[in-house]
């Protein structure tokens, strides 16, 4: 019997028609952002965000900033994945709970907090490729908790992020990297489509 992970990531598409008449309720959408945060970080950062659109209003001004895209009012909801700069005043607070779990050293919050500081600050390109990598990997993350959860997914990367920043208040540390809608599929949405061989995207090194 094949691994449901294996068969998650075979299957999944990338859905662009929704059942607009079927709705989650607030503990599903809580769950999978949940799942979504059990992604990795750096340095456990977990430099994210997760808006979860999902009144009328809310979908109608994304959707007003994602070029019209119906998947935005029809998806149950759709996530603004937000990437945050890291910085190194978080540290305590985020490593604080693994000291106390008994498996990290307490003097290694201390070396944590000076490499986040090292890598990253007055560095912004570094901050933001960070923030982008982390929202990314939250992304998937979440795809595939709702892929579990019975639910299609339809990531999009077309929109105008300055209105969503503005229409939904992100911080100026913030940056609106990828909307996920969250669904139901209806009929009529594509299989996966054909992926190139390996022989073009892998090399051993």
């Amino acid at each position: 019997m094949k691994n449901p992970i294996i068969t998650a990531i075979e299957n999944r598409v990338s859905t662009n028609l929704f059942d607009a008449g079927k709705a989650l309720t607030d503990a599903q959408i809580e769950e999978l952002a949940s799942l979504a945060t059990r992604a990795p970080t750096a340095y456990n950062l977990q430099n994210w965000r997760f808006i979860a659109a999902r009144s009328a209003e809310a979908k109608a001004r994304l959707q007003a900033a994602a070029y019209g895209q119906t998947k935005v009012a029809e998806a149950a909801v759709t996530y603004i994945i937000c990437g945050q700069h890291p910085v190194s005043a978080v540290m305590e607070e985020r490593l604080q709970p693994s000291v106390e779990a008994g498996f990290m050293p307490s003097d290694m919050i201390g070396a944590w907090t000076k490499a986040v500081e090292d890598n990253y600050g007055g560095n912004a390109q570094m901050q933001r490729d960070e923030a982008i990598r982390t929202a990314t990997l939250g992304a998937a993350f979440l795809m595939f908790a709702a892929e579990a959860h019975g639910l299609a997914t339809g990531p999009m990367v077309g929109f105008d992020p300055e209105i969503v920043a503005r229409e939904f208040n992100l911080a100026a540390n913030e940056i609106p990297v990828v909307l996920i809608a969250v669904g139901y599929a209806r009929e009529g949405n594509w299989p996966q489509k054909p992926r190139l061989p390996l022989s073009q995207v892998l090399d051993f090194a």
